[in-house]
């Protein structure tokens, strides 16, 4: 066969996978580099940000004022090629304020939808529990269902969608909690505390450098990883190999928080509730993310055991008599870790 006629190779897909993991795996790193430079002394913060960002689910966030957690997700969304937007929740929030609403055009003699910020990639629901509770549910609904009706039309939100929520678990006058029911949608709820001293110290010099090169130069825009990046990463994290021995440790977890008993009898009667099917998916998916950040190609117990108090702490609820001896999710859950043997 002449040469100038022969069929072009066949693209070699073995040697291209690894290329092509390595490179996700390097730009992931980058962005946990660039965000931890920029949110210094909330390590955990950056890395449950992530971990719920390859998870495709959504945080909610506790900490006091001033912790850098607006901060935190403006930095991501920064560094993603996609839209953020930040609603700041009050008691005289509408839904419509929201999901957007539907305008009369009389020249044109139709109604009109007009998005709300709902459908930005990247949400910022400051201070949700200052919000009553009908918007409170348009947010939840969205969350879990991915789309928003109004009036006879559904919408679709954005392929990527991810909600960080905010309390502030300083001042509850004039809040609305969030149920345990609408909390189960939350894949992660994480709790942060105030920085150390070196950290404030690095905190200091880094607000004053910023100041400086605001008032000299403009700061330049981050490069922004686009969204491809983010689902092929997304499908790479699923593809992790979990044994099936931690998959059933990972069961057992969940079961214990249902039926303690079979541990400890005392600490039966201190849950109420347990974790729903949901939370299993929930510390699955966060474990196999936690593996896939740190380099690995496999799943490990201790990456389960270190994603389980942020996935279930909203999830397993402390009974009356539990909470009167002081008993919260997070001690119930580091019991149930203590008593379910690690394969």
């Amino acid at each position: 066969m002449d040469a100038m006629n022969l069929p072009p190779p066949m693209p070699d897909t073995a040697s291209s996978a690894p290329v092509e993991h390595d490179r996700l795996h390097d730009a992931f790193r980058a962005l946990r580099d660039a965000l931890s430079a920029e949110i210094v002394g909330q390590s955990a913060l950056v890395e449950r940000l992530l971990t719920a960002l390859l998870a495709d689910g959504h945080l909610l966030v506790e900490g006091a004022p001033g912790l850098a957690k607006t901060t935190a997700i403006r930095a991501l969304a920064a560094r993603l090629d996609a839209d953020f937007s930040r609603v700041q929740f009050t008691p005289d929030l509408l839904p419509a304020d929201l999901t957007g609403t539907e305008i009369w055009r009389p020249q044109e003699g139709r109604f009109e939808f007009v998005p709300g910020p709902i459908f930005h990639p990247i949400l910022l629901a400051d201070e949700i529990n200052r919000a009553p509770a009908k918007v409170q549910s348009a947010l939840l609904e969205a969350m879990g269902e991915r789309q928003v009706t109004v009036g006879r039309h559904t919408y679709p939100l954005p392929s990527l969608f991810l909600v960080m929520a905010t309390q502030n678990p300083i001042e509850q006058e004039g809040t609305f909690p969030l149920p345990e029911a609408q909390l189960d949608r939350f894949l992660m709820h994480v709790r942060i505390g105030y920085p150390d001293s070196d950290a404030e110290a690095e905190i200091l010099r880094l607000a004053r450098e910023r100041a400086r090169e605001a008032l000299s130069t403009p700061i330049a825009a981050p490069a922004r990883m686009p969204l491809s990046d983010v689902f092929a990463a997304r499908k790479a994290v699923l593809s992790l190999h979990m044994a099936p021995a931690l998959e059933r440790y990972l069961i057992e977890i969940v079961l214990a928080s249902r039926d303690a008993a079979r541990y400890d009898p005392a600490l039966a009667r201190r849950i109420a509730w347990g974790a729903s099917p949901r939370g299993s998916i929930a510390l699955e998916r966060c474990a196999r993310a936690r593996a896939w950040l740190a380099g690995r190609d496999f799943v490990t117990p201790e990456d389960v055991r270190n994603v389980a108090p942020d996935v279930l702490r909203h999830r397993v609820l402390p009974s009356y008599e539990a909470t009167a001896e002081g008993w919260d999710g997070d001690r119930l859950v580091a019991e149930l870790l203590a008593r379910v043997p690690a394969p």
